[in-house]
């Protein structure tokens, strides 16, 4: 059923045709594009939401771990104290 030969396609024309007229055609045309345009994004939502997220910037979770880079460690630690 999911096959439409060359003159299957033609009746089916005709029939919109003559059921919605020459001048809705267009318009019909329009809404079906635009419906077709907004269940794709919708979809597609969709399936960016089932997907685990990741950080953008790569970097790992916070686990509890001190970070050893100088712009976390106090000044003046390790360093020794002038009296």
């Amino acid at each position: 059923m999911g096959n439409l030969r060359g003159w299957e396609w033609v009746i089916l024309l005709v029939l919109v045709l003559l059921l919605f007229g020459a001048r809705r055609l267009p318009d019909l045309a329009r809404s079906v594009g635009r419906s077709m345009k907004i269940f794709k994004s919708e979809v597609k939502d969709v399936r960016t939401d089932d997907t685990p997220q990741t950080p953008d910037d790569g970097a790992r979770p916070d686990d509890g771990a001190t970070s050893t880079s100088d712009a976390s460690t106090p000044p003046g630690d390790g360093e020794p104290r002038e009296p």
